[in-house]
């Protein structure tokens, strides 16, 4: 017993940390035991790690800011500082999305019972003013963030029992109690370390114009609050040789100038204020760029293919609203939306309607369940629609463009078997004798063209008794509104990650639904979403958890929460043609930072 006892010491002193026989340390997290990049590999695939290093960029950001602490619910935090200022404990790739690779954190340690992550932090890590990276550090920002940050990211790390410094270099995030989160690695390397010094004396939770210290590649150099926040590479970045770095930002300066408009930057990137811009407007993208900057090649005007997930971009319904609580009356409205025609006469047939929460991931819910997912629903079968089992859910076709008269009979007669009728040719709820009315949100960065996607959207609403308004409203307004769910309808977009897993609490969850500031606009509260995220969520195998997400975005699409709006398979980018890319077949979108300033 006392020889096993001591050549169970010796091994863990010879493994260099303190930890349970049974733990595993490692160079990766590969979630479900598969990683493309095996130990000792130098750059990720998509980059060029020789880039030419030097130079400026000079970037587009929309709506205000007046904070530099991402993490808080109060005030809006500048665009793009966080990720070019702050390091995290690791990284995934576009390539390689299901595993971590090694930033902030050195090695992982993960024992077989699951217990705890563990973090060994890179002794070389550095704050921008020479410090060391610490476990205290890390403690402080995940605690700072928990306790004094927005209330999402509780729910979000809500699998997290506690946060331990085993020495100065290591750390270990413990989980609750009967707790199998799958993915709970991945996401407790995902948040930006602080310095726990440079914030004594200081309230976390307050906005801030004094930017914290950080860890990355980039130092704000100088910024003008609602006008342009400039950055410089710092000098003596730690982390530039690191395989997960090399390759990546190149520049020595970044700047992103503030619009108000999306559609003021295509001048501005005419007139040589900015260098590079995306373009989310088909017609302008068609039509806007034809003089002789592009024609002579001194600006380049290019569709890059991307791999990732379709922005979920839609009409939200706010469900908390009474008038709104019928999915029979959500589903008449949606067949009042004519893409079709839209998307002929406005977008140059340059998109795809969205038929999926998660379109563009494999785990789009098609056809009728089966398999593995059918089994899984079938749990559910007390609580969710009969139609979840019988019919796929397709989205709103108009066969004619300029006639939708087929698909308004079919809302009107929803609305009806809702409660709904025709009086004095208004639709009214025989119950309250209200008038079925509502108004509808966008920004002022979305310009003119929602004005005209809405207006036969809302002449098609008036044909059936529903009186519609539109209003167009500054960002920060907008915004505030959304943070406090002040809102009938309004249109909204999520970013949804190619592993969707614990953000969907936030998203859908009925947790999130009464917490100002939440993602969960719409308000929904349905134990079968909440079974579904916690299965996600909890899958041990890959078969499991795809079955999961279609699980979960079937129940959803069947409730229409939602007016799917459209989407676009490429990233489409006009730039000056000043800037080198790599030679890669790998699909990454737009990505400036792995561009860099030819000679």
């Amino acid at each position: 017993m006392k020889t096993n006892i001591i050549n169970n010491l010796f091994c863990l002193l010879l493994c260099g940390f303190i930890g349970t026989a049974n733990a595993k340390v490692s160079d990766k997290i590969a979630l479900y035991g598969e990683s493309k990049y095996t130990s000792g590999f130098k750059a990720f695939d998509y980059v060029n790690p020789d880039a030419p290093q030097g130079g400026k960029i000079v970037l587009p950001a929309y709506g205000t800011f007046d904070n530099f602490n991402p993490y808080i619910f109060k005030g809006v935090a500048a665009t793009f500082v966080a990720p070019l200022s702050f390091e995290t404990l690791g990284t995934s790739p576009v390539d390689d999305p299901f595993t971590v690779y090694p930033l902030l954190a050195e090695k992982f340690d993960l024992p077989e019972d699951k217990s705890y992550i563990g973090f060994i932090l890179n002794r070389n890590a550095r704050f921008s003013d020479g410090s060391p990276v610490t476990a205290d550090d890390v403690v402080f920002s995940f605690n700072a963030i928990i306790e004094k940050g927005s209330p999402v990211y509780r729910m979000y790390y809500a699998d997290v029992d506690r946060v331990e410094k085993i020495n100065d270099y290591e750390v270990r995030f413990y989980a609750k109690e009967g707790t199998n989160n799958k993915e709970l690695p991945l996401i407790l390397s995902q948040f930006s370390v602080f310095s726990a010094k440079d914030w004594q004396g200081k309230d976390f939770d307050k906005p801030t114009l004094q930017v914290p210290l950080g860890s990355g590649p980039y130092i704000v150099k100088d910024f003008q609050v609602n006008k342009y926040v400039e950055l410089h590479k710092n000098t003596e970045y730690w982390g530039k040789d690191l395989p997960v770095r090399r390759g990546f930002n190149n520049f020595d300066i970044v700047r992103y100038d503030y619009y108000q408009d999306t559609t003021v930057t295509l001048q501005a990137l005419f007139s040589g204020d900015i260098d590079a811009r995306e373009e989310y407007i088909a017609k302008i993208w068609m039509t806007g760029y034809d003089n002789n900057l592009i024609k002579s090649g001194k600006i380049k005007k290019e569709n890059i293919e991307h791999n990732e997930p379709a922005v979920l971009q839609n009409f939200a319904f706010n469900i908390r609203r009474d008038k709104f609580k019928d999915s029979r009356a959500r589903q008449a409205i949606g067949l009042a939306f004519n893409f079709e025609w839209a998307n002929e006469k406005l977008f140059y047939n340059q998109y795809k309607r969205l038929y999926s929460y998660f379109t563009n991931t494999g785990m789009e819910a098609t056809g009728l369940p089966q398999g593995k997912e059918k089994e899984i629903l079938r749990q559910y079968t007390d609580i969710l629609p009969a139609d979840v089992f019988e019919k796929p859910y397709t989205p709103v076709v108009n066969e004619d463009i300029y006639n939708s008269r087929e698909n308004l009979k079919k809302a009107v007669a929803l609305l009806k078997s809702a409660g709904y009728d025709f009086k004095n040719g208004k639709m009214v709820n025989l119950k309250t004798g209200e008038p079925l009315e509502f108004e509808i949100l966008s920004n002022s960065a979305n310009g003119a063209t929602f004005t005209k996607v809405m207006l036969p959207f809302i002449e098609n609403l008036r044909k059936i008794g529903i009186k519609a308004v539109f209003r167009n409203l500054e960002v920060n307004i907008f915004k505030n509104r959304l943070d406090k769910f002040d809102f009938d309808m309004a249109i909204i977009s999520y970013r949804i990650s190619q592993m969707p897993g614990s953000e969907l609490r936030d998203f859908f969850g009925s947790e999130s639904a009464d917490i100002p500031g939440s993602n969960n606009i719409i308000g929904i509260k349905n134990p079968a979403v909440d079974k579904l995220i916690k299965g996600i969520v909890a899958a041990q195998e890959k078969e499991d958890y795809m079955a999961y997400v279609k699980g979960l975005d079937r129940v959803l699409l069947h409730e229409y929460y939602i007016i799917p709006q459209w989407y676009s398979a490429v990233s489409r980018v006009a730039y000056w043609d000043k800037f080198g890319q790599p030679k890669t077949d790998i699909k990454t979108g737009f990505q400036p930072f792995i561009w860099w300033k030819k000679e």
